[in-house]
Formats: structure tokens, C-alpha cells, sequence
């Protein structure tokens, strides 16, 4: 009797050392779990973007090698190599007119969209006024919807006034997204520059245009700079617009490159490879040169904002 009461207590806290063990494993497991459950995700999304990535490399990889090949059917590499359709690219498509329309609308659109649109960023980042989100909303519009959107209508009433098939309608018609775009990039260049820079420029004499030319411009360089970087890259590439609005002498190299592309049966399909080498080289040193200015996760995070 004694000795079963003794034992009975014994086994209490066996039992109860045992219970502690399962849980102080549980958590373990759950963590082992847990990490096991992350490295399978990581293997996923690097697997999806390496395969990503190669497919891109190959394809780049793939016109490269196509234009530069004498011959290329049916085999692994091509039979031969040569720079010859460089040449007649540049003779069969008038590239040398080509870029000089693409340098000549570009150019005119950086140029306008930083001049139009720096001032207009500096008024909605110093200016408080009623209805001020909703402009800025207009403004961005042309950003947040597809071009051909508003760029149909936009080329029938071109057509209808005769604007259409010119370089000056080309301009127009690329600078209804570049100025929104100046305007998105410098208002945070602005609103980063203390308002009481211009009271003490004023204490000291400084009119509108020394205040202008050596306070406010100097700060705002870095800025105009990015926007007209992005601004460049981004008329290089707009095809939408230029398309629609462009005629057989105001064609940038885009648009005629897509022209080239179902012209298959007259063009050597080499040729037609050699010139979306030209664009995609043009396109990557531009680039390449704008990051090296700005973030995209500035932008992206300026329009979330701007929604909001």
C-alpha cells in the first residue's frame, strides 16, 4: 500500500518532463518547417527567373548571331560570318535619314518637356490649391493608360488639321506622355529644396531671375538631368504615338524598324536583324547611361503616391 502510494508521485513527473519535451520540439519542427518551405520558394522563383532570363539571352543571342551570319539554316552555328548586312541595312533602309528624324524628335522632345514641365513641377510642389490632387492626376494620365488609348483619337484629329505625317506632329504627339513624365521625376527634386532658400534670396536683393539662375537651378540640375535621360529613352522607344502620326519622311528608327520587319519577302532577313541590333544598341547605352541618374523604384514609388 505504502510503496504503490510512493510510486504513484514517481511517474508524475516523467509524464510531465516528457510533455515539455514535445513542446519545447514543437517549435523546432515548426521552424524546420518553415525553412524548408522558404528554400523550396527560393528554388522556385531563382529557377523561374533564370529560366526568364536565359530565354531572353538566347533570343538577343540568337538576332545577334543572325546578323553578322553569311549563311544560317539547319545547322547549330552559321557557315560563315560577315558585317556585310550592317551595310546594306544602312543602304537599304536610309538610316542615315532614319536617326537624323529619330535624333530630331527626340531631341525636340527632351527640350520641350523639361522646359514646359519644370515649371509646372515647381507650382504643383510649392502651390496649395483646391483641386490640386485631381490635376495632378490629368497630368499623370497619359502615364497610367496605354497610349493607344489616346493616341487614335489623338492622330484623327492630327489627320483632320493636318498635322499628321509631319515632324511637328511627331513632337506633339510624343510630348503628350514626355511632359507628364518630367513632372512626375522633378516634383520630388522640388519639394526636397527648403522654401526658405528663396525668402533669404529675396532679404538680399535677389530678384525672380538671380534667384532662378543661382539658387534654384543649380539644385535643380541632377534633376532636369534624370528627366530628360528618361525622357530620351523612353521617346527612342515609343512606338505607339510615333506610329500613328508619322509619315514615309518623319519616321523614327521604331517605326521603321517594325515597317522593315513585314517586309520580310523583300529584306534579307539578316538585314532586318542588323538593324534591330542598331535600335537595341542605341536604346541599351541610353539606358544604361539614365540609371546610372535614377532609380525606377523612385518612380514607381512617386506614382504610387500620386494615386493616393
Amino acid at each position: 500500500m505504502t510503496t504503490e502510494h510512493r510510486g504513484a508521485p514517481a511517474s508524475w513527473p516523467a509524464s510531465e518532463s516528457k510533455q515539455q519535451g514535445d513542446d519545447a520540439r514543437e517549435p523546432r519542427r515548426a521552424k524546420q518547417r518553415a525553412s524548408v518551405s522558404g528554400r523550396v520558394w527560393r528554388v522556385i522563383v531563382w529557377g523561374a527567373m533564370v529560366f526568364f532570363l536565359a530565354n531572353v539571352v538566347l533570343l538577343i543571342a540568337t538576332v545577334a548571331v543572325n546578323s553578322i551570319a553569311t549563311r544560317w539554316f539547319g545547322t547549330l552555328l552559321p557557315q560563315g560570318f560577315t558585317l556585310h548586312w550592317y551595310a546594306q541595312a544602312w543602304r537599304d533602309f536610309q538610316l542615315a535619314s532614319v536617326l537624323w528624324v529619330t535624333v530630331e524628335v527626340v531631341g525636340a522632345v527632351v527640350l520641350l518637356s523639361v522646359l514646359l514641365g519644370v515649371p509646372a513641377a515647381y507650382a504643383l510642389a510649392r502651390v496649395q490649391f483646391r483641386g490640386k490632387r485631381i490635376a495632378m492626376l490629368i497630368f499623370l494620365l497619359p502615364l497610367m493608360v496605354p497610349p493607344v488609348t489616346y493616341g487614335i483619337p489623338m492622330a484623327t484629329v492630327m489627320y483632320k488639321i493636318g498635322l499628321a505625317g509631319t515632324l511637328s506632329g511627331v513632337i506633339l504627339a510624343n510630348l503628350v506622355p514626355a511632359l507628364p513624365f518630367v513632372i512626375l521625376v522633378m516634383t520630388p527634386f522640388i519639394e526636397q529644396i527648403d522654401p526658405n532658400l528663396e525668402a533669404a534670396a529675396r532679404i538680399f536683393g535677389a530678384n525672380t531671375f538671380r534667384y532662378f539662375r543661382y539658387v534654384l537651378l543649380p539644385l535643380l540640375v541632377p534633376g532636369m538631368l534624370a528627366a530628360a535621360l528618361l525622357v530620351l529613352v523612353r521617346t527612342i522607344g515609343m512606338f505607339e504615338l510615333t506610329f500613328f502620326t508619322a509619315g514615309p519622311a518623319t519616321q523614327t528608327l521604331v517605326v521603321a524598324l517594325y515597317y522593315a520587319v513585314f517586309s520580310t519577302g523583300v529584306r534579307a532577313p539578316q538585314s532586318i536583324d542588323a538593324m534591330a541590333m542598331i535600335y537595341m544598341a542605341i536604346t541599351l547605352v541610353w539606358v544604361l547611361i539614365a540609371l546610372q541618374f535614377v532609380s525606377p523604384t523612385q518612380i514607381v514609388s512617386r506614382v504610387k503616391e500620386q494615386k493616393h
